[in-house]
């Protein structure tokens, strides 16, 4: 603690400010991605009202300072890291503003959890419509970067279930954004990254459901032709549909794994909804076999996380899926089937001191089959997953959509200082086997995507509309995170755009 008070009084006497700043920010830390692979340093805020939130901007941009914003920090890459300038911490601003029961109609601060939603409107019958894999994200955080979940081909992503959201722009304005109002602006600050303004409140449609229970199946998978085949013909008939890979099998192996689906109840199947809606039916369990505590698995899990070990435990998952749960159909809550990562609190530490990298990439139906193979392939080789993730998707109407008609395929990696310069080499040669197919990928789980590979994904028109939007909003450049200048700024430059304004590019704090 004294060692971080006198590097906060060495920076204030390097950067010292004519007036000063309209909240206490002593904290000059580091912060982390949640794969623990990439850090930056910055003087974090964390304010607690709209008002302060708009002080803060204005005083930033008249002293040229940059602003990232952070709800969680879950983003496996650097979408809520800042660069040694101020980092706003929203999730102290995590209150609950409205709530019909009725209509399931719920507005929320940006910090509000999925926990605390669910938590708040399950008893009354009401459920997430996209929740991601895991129930710790901020709801400013999961918009920034349009969320979506297991059922993405039958509810899509998140923003599509928000009717409408307030803006702060760091101008000191406010805006009521809605799909059928404000389209142009509504599509591009959910998944804009969080650098168009502040979202200071939501108002999301729930989904209402009959039981705190969904009925799955699951079943074991020989290749990946059959996987990609069987989440297809699925996709239609339930609600959720999702793919567990073992990465490291080869030859005609190749992509074997396990399918996972799931469907709500409809009325009158849950012979007791009063009690598997309740909160007590929901909730994890703390320990392995009731005396094990799951919050020091992680460290154990580090001495199997090599070649052979995963190798050994892929194997033991596909043999499980293969006899014990082979077309098993059961029922699991909603809180156990959605969460999975959330089993093993601290999981993503298993991976060791260099943490984790996940790659995501979104690929058209029709060539899904021949990418994913080569990559697959390729990993085996090169660097290989310890996780691989297969989810069946449909395209949508935001901005900065990573969203296809086709299938998303999510890889985790360890990082080795050793193997960085391989692992660079292969991820640039999964970005151009992505163009080459039309597909595209997804920034809160990517920190390898370069300004080259955005634009061929996103195209130039894409661009320049979200460039439209930054000048109407942030015209100072006051919001920028990590990901916005190691990808966008570049793209300025790139499609000799010009600036509106000069903000951001003042003082600096290194």
């Amino acid at each position: 603690m004294a060692a971080s008070r006198t590097r906060s009084r060495k920076r204030a006497r390097v950067h010292p400010w004519t007036d000063a700043p309209p909240l206490s920010w002593d904290r000059w830390q580091r912060a982390f991605n949640f794969g623990r692979s990439t850090w930056r340093p910055s003087w974090v805020v964390r304010p607690t009202q709209v008002d302060e939130v708009a002080a803060l901007l204005d005083w930033a941009g008249k002293h040229g300072w940059r602003v990232a914003l952070r709800g969680a920090g879950r983003s496996y890459g650097d979408a809520s890291l800042g660069e040694g300038h101020i980092l706003l911490d929203l999730t102290r601003m995590n209150r609950i503003l409205d709530w019909d029961p009725e209509t399931g109609l719920l507005t929320v601060e940006p910090g509000v959890t999925v926990e605390q939603i669910w938590k708040h409107c399950l008893e009354d019958g009401w459920w997430m419509p996209v929740v991601p894999g895991t129930m710790f994200p901020t709801m400013g955080g999961m918009l920034a970067v349009n969320v979506h979940g297991k059922n993405n081909w039958k509810a899509g992503t998140l923003g599509e279930h928000v009717r409408s959201l307030t803006l702060l722009t760091p101008t000191g304005e406010t805006h009521t954004l809605t799909p059928q109002d404000t389209p142009e602006a509504f599509y591009g600050v959910i998944g804009g990254l969080g650098v168009l303004g502040v979202i200071t409140s939501v108002t999301l449609q729930m989904k209402r459901v009959y039981s705190g229970d969904l009925e799955v199946q699951a079943w074991a998978v020989s290749n990946l032709e059959q996987a990609l085949r069987d989440l297809d013909e699925a996709k239609d008939r339930f609600d959720y549909v999702v793919a567990w890979l073992d990465g490291l099998a080869g030859g005609r192996a190749l992509g074997r794994g396990q399918i996972h689906v799931a469907r709500y109840l409809e009325p009158g199947e849950d012979p007791h909804p009063a009690r598997t809606l309740r909160m007590e039916h929901q909730e994890l369990p703390e320990t392995l076999f009731g005396v094990f505590p799951k919050s020091v698995l992680w460290r154990f899990m580090r001495l199997g996380m090599h070649r052979p070990g995963m190798r050994l435990v892929n194997l033991g998952k596909y043999l499980v899926a293969r006899t014990v749960s082979h077309h098993k159909i059961y029922r699991q809550s909603l809180v156990a089937f959605n969460f999975l990562l959330d089993y093993i609190p601290h999981w993503e530490r298993s991976y060791g001191s260099g943490g984790m990298m996940q790659f995501q990439l979104f690929v058209p139906k029709g060539q899904a089959y021949d990418v994913f193979r080569e990559v697959l392939r390729i990993s085996r080789r090169e660097v290989p997953t310890y996780l691989a993730v297969l989810k069946r998707h449909r395209p949508d109407n935001f901005l900065l959509s990573h969203g296809v008609d086709g299938y998303s395929l999510a890889l985790d990696f360890p990082v080795r200082p050793r193997q960085m310069p391989r692992l660079a080499a292969m991820l640039d040669t999964f970005h151009h086997l992505v163009l080459q197919a039309g597909g595209r990928f997804y920034f809160a789980k990517d920190a390898s995507v370069t300004p080259q590979v955005a634009l061929a994904f996103l195209g130039e028109e894409t661009v320049r509309r979200f460039f439209a939007l930054k000048d109407r909003y942030d015209p100072q450049e006051v919001l920028q995170t990590a990901l916005y200048r190691r990808v966008f700024q570049p793209l300025r430059t790139m499609l000799a755009l010009p600036r509106s304004g000069t903000g951001g590019n003042g003082s600096s704090t290194g």
